[in-house]
């Protein structure tokens, strides 16, 4: 019983602190973004000194604790038990890892350049190299978050399929070069398609086809 609940309230929290973290990296992707393309440069500045801390304090924290409620279930129902959770949660790492080792250090780099633009009115050189690749980690997340999502919840709620790991780790390798091959290139690569908003969307629909055609045909 006593296990029984903390699944439970692991489970809830896990809710509770992912729709904090993702629902703010579709703000950061869908609006803010758009909003600092049109804004002009006093208003830019201001947000990124006065708003984007507090907006980002969540978001790094959401992400924390997202990451460390789902590894109380994984802990509690087991690792492995699906195809479908196990490459999940293994989307669901690369998001909190970029969060806390790419975009988080990057943006404190931008927002303290644009602090002393007010103070000083001068901006920092390095913000010039570190927001491109905060915006990268940022759109790679927004990308990834589409099927780690349906992943998250097929392996429970799609039923008619056979989710079970089993002996078959074709589906589960294929599916960690992919998520592999993404992620070297939130690293090492550029934004490509996901540049836009319309991109990142088209593209986490199409990868999570992908994503499902590999789990339920291999």
């Amino acid at each position: 019983m006593e296990l029984i609940l903390i699944d439970y309230v692991a489970r809830w929290g896990h809710f509770l602190f992912g729709v904090a973290w993702i629902g703010l990296l579709y703000f950061f992707n869908f609006v803010q973004g758009e909003y600092f393309k049109e804004a002009e440069d006093g208003a830019r500045v201001d947000a990124f000194s006065k708003m984007v801390p507090r907006a980002l304090w969540w978001f790094r924290w959401g992400a924390m604790f997202t990451f460390l409620t789902g590894l109380i279930m994984l802990a509690i129902r087991g690792v492995g038990v699906s195809i479908d959770i196990t490459l999940g949660a293994v989307l669901g790492t690369l998001m909190f890892l970029n969060v806390w080792l790419i975009i988080w250090p990057n943006q404190k780099i931008v927002i303290a350049s644009n602090q002393q633009v007010q103070a000083e009115g001068e901006a920092d050189p390095a913000a010039a190299g570190a927001a491109p690749k905060a915006l990268l980690a940022s759109r790679t997340n927004t990308l990834f978050s589409f099927p780690m999502l349906f992943l998250m919840g097929s392996g429970t709620h799609l039923a008619g399929y056979d989710h079970s790991l089993g002996d078959n780790y074709t589906a589960l390798i294929v599916g960690l070069v992919i998520a592999a091959i993404v992620e070297g290139n939130a690293i090492f690569g550029k934004l490509g398609p996901i540049a836009t908003v319309k991109g990142v969307i088209t593209s986490g629909v199409v990868l999570s086809v992908v994503f499902w055609g590999v789990v339920s045909m291999l």
